[in-house]
């Protein structure tokens, strides 16, 4: 389904019972809500799920130029507004978590709870030059150069090995991303600094992080449950990145746990 809102034009779908409490997944940078799938089953159960895609990536709008973290937020708040949805538990991986935080920073209130995944609260001043070469890169070549090594990011090296369908739709989901969806969300992403923001989210938060994530690493997510005084810490063994992808039934286990005892 489409939505007008925030000047682009939003792909959503709804999932699960109408009238259930509102799950709103949010995906990682150069994926789409096709990520969740194999959440959704469970999730659906009890939860109506809402996933859309950013700004940039699957059939959400792709407009040129340099994004913000506050125009991913707005973009997000407009969809809720549209859908008038005043209370939802926000679920965000990588990306998504960087939305999420923003938007608890901004809109405390409109959450029921905050789970962040795969994420950080900051980009150091060091790694940003590993934003502005993927922007490089992504400008020259489009997706297909940085492919192979955020597979490689995103999935631990025997999980690759044994070739799952998973990651190949993930894959073809990378290369189908708009270049100017990727460098504009990469310009969003490269100033991320919340983390002496965090002690002011009032709000029940699940971190879940894969063991072998290096993108954003246990340490990014035991800082970031350092900070947030309502929030308690999963460590998925055996995973990578995409943990939810990698490890599905620990992840769906922890934050469905989660999710009900709110």
């Amino acid at each position: 389904m489409k939505f007008l809102g925030n000047g682009i034009t939003m792909d959503y779908e709804f999932f699960g019972p109408e009238g259930a409490p509102v799950v709103v997944l949010s995906h990682s940078l150069g994926s789409s809500s096709i990520m969740w799938a194999p959440q959704l089953p469970q999730l659906t159960e009890k939860y109506r799920v809402l996933c859309y895609d950013t700004r940039g990536h699957g059939g959400t709008s792709a407009p040129a130029g340099e994004y913000s973290l506050d125009q991913l937020g707005s973009d997000a708040m407009a969809l809720l507004d549209g859908m008038d949805l005043s209370q939802v538990h926000w679920v965000g991986l990588s990306m998504g978590g960087m939305i999420g935080q923003n938007l608890a920073l901004r809109q405390n209130g409109r959450f029921k709870s905050l789970t962040l995944c795969d994420t950080s609260s900051q980009i150091p001043a060091s790694a940003r030059a590993t934003w502005d070469d993927r922007i490089a890169i992504a400008t020259a070549g489009g997706m297909a150069p940085l492919t192979e090594p955020t597979m490689e990011r995103w999935f631990t090296a025997p999980y690759l090995a044994k070739k799952p369908s998973a990651v190949d739709a993930i894959r073809e989901q990378f290369l189908a991303t708009p270049p100017a969806g990727f460098i504009g969300c990469c310009h969003a992403l490269k100033p991320l600094d919340y983390l002496d923001q965090l002690h002011t989210i009032d709000l029940p938060t699940m971190i879940i992080v894969g063991a072998e994530d290096t993108g954003t690493p246990v340490a990014a997510s035991e800082a970031m449950h350092e900070r947030i005084a309502n929030s308690q810490l999963v460590v998925l063994p055996e995973a990578a990145h995409l943990a939810n992808i990698e490890q599905p039934a620990g992840f769906t286990k922890a934050l469905l746990g989660f999710l009900n005892a709110q």
